[in-house]
């Protein structure tokens, strides 16, 4: 009997390796990330698509609750601990049920003693294993490397983490966004807790300076995943330009005191632009005299205290060296001194600026003329 079109397809179709894992990622309770979740659920599950809730938590939320009456769900695990009965998601029976996708709540979660796993996100990679995709969700101040920093800013310990890699996994990041104005309003309402916590809140956790702070950490941390996402597209399909999303200004030192001057300019450059800002010296193996070294380090301590990352690369030309950096690492402002005004160091400068320009991708340079010291 012939194949139908559709099992052909079926056939042609790559197998999949692993499921899909998109994060709805918000700054503090309340943004919305758990509603966003379940809204675009149940699009998808209007469209055919086999849908299910492995954990989501109401949190008393009356439009939450109303949203979960919509799709099915895998009963959860009763586990006792200390004579308190207590529930989890039960993995074993979602792998067992194989759905398309599943939607796991609060992504930061440790789980009862006695469960499979001790964390929430390890049994999203078991799913993730399984070829099942996964829809969750996380505030900002969970990220690991971000949460010593909101202990400063709120003055709170974060008790549950979730390692950068995990969230790194994940094949999208969605920002779930609300002003922080909005966000108190709401608070207000007794929409996020009774009302009678929620005055207590405000003077806390919900001050508009936290939430500002919080926003800002987590609009950069989805902007910064845009980035990689980018990257990896631009690598997959060797296209050799650059389409980074963010600015980012490299200045070209040596240990010409002189170089401070070109600092301080892109320094200001990269705080106009919001841009990361590198200082890259190239090290050719030639000697150098006990001055010219202190002074290469002074003018490297100068650009680290106006925030640049300080990068050591080793080439035997100094233009070529630069534009393999500038390539890898996106660069969309280049800044490079010129003191070389006269005679053969005048044709080997612009020699070695035209090599530049034939070796690097796409970018913006910038000449500026120092003293010469």
């Amino acid at each position: 009997m012939p194949k139908t079109p559709e099992q052909w397809l079926e056939q042609a179709a790559p197998e999949k390796k692993s499921g899909i894992f998109k994060v709805f990622l918000g700054y503090a309770p309340g943004v919305g990330k758990t509603y966003s979740m379940l809204s675009e659920a149940i699009r998808r599950s209007k469209r055919g698509e086999d849908v299910i809730i492995g954990l989501v938590e109401t949190h008393g939320r009356k439009g939450v609750a109303e949203l979960i009456g919509q799709l099915p769900a895998v009963p959860r695990r009763p586990l006792e601990y200390k004579g308190t009965m207590f529930e989890e998601m039960d993995v074993d029976a979602i792998i067992e049920r194989k759905p398309l996708v599943v939607l796991v709540d609060e992504l930061a979660h440790t789980n009862v003693e006695g469960s499979k796993h001790k964390k929430r996100y390890e049994d999203v990679l078991d799913l993730l294993e399984a070829k099942i995709d996964v829809l969750s969700t996380m505030n900002i101040q969970h990220l690991e490397s971000v949460s010593p920093t909101v202990q400063s800013i709120t003055g709170i310990r974060i008790r549950e983490t979730v390692p950068d890699w995990v969230l790194e996994r994940a094949n999208e990041v969605v920002l779930a966004d609300l002003t922080p104005e909005a966000l108190q309003m709401r608070m207000h309402r007794g929409d996020i807790y009774p009302v009678d916590r929620a005055e207590k809140a405000l003077t806390n956790f919900f001050r508009a300076g936290n939430l500002l702070a919080l926003r800002e950490l987590a609009l950069r941390h989805v902007t910064h995943s845009v980035d990689r996402s980018l990257e990896s597209y631009l690598r997959r399909k060797h296209i050799d330009q650059n389409w980074g999303v963010s600015e980012r200004v490299a200045v070209c030192i040596s240990s010409n005191p002189a170089s401070q001057q070109l600092i301080a300019r892109g320094a200001r450059m990269a705080h106009g632009l919001d841009a990361e800002f590198y200082v890259i010296h190239v090290e050719t193996g030639k000697a150098r005299t006990g001055d010219r070294a202190r002074s290469l380090q002074t003018n490297i301590s100068f650009a680290e205290n106006l925030g640049a990352k300080s990068i050591q690369l080793k080439g035997n030309i100094v233009s070529t060296t630069v534009a393999d950096f500038v390539r890898e690492h996106k660069i969309t402002q280049v800044i490079f001194g010129r003191s070389a005004v006269h005679g053969l160091r005048k044709y080997l400068y612009l020699a070695a600026m035209n090599r530049f320009l034939a070796n690097a991708p796409s970018v913006d340079v910038h000449i500026v003329t120092q003293e010469e010291n």
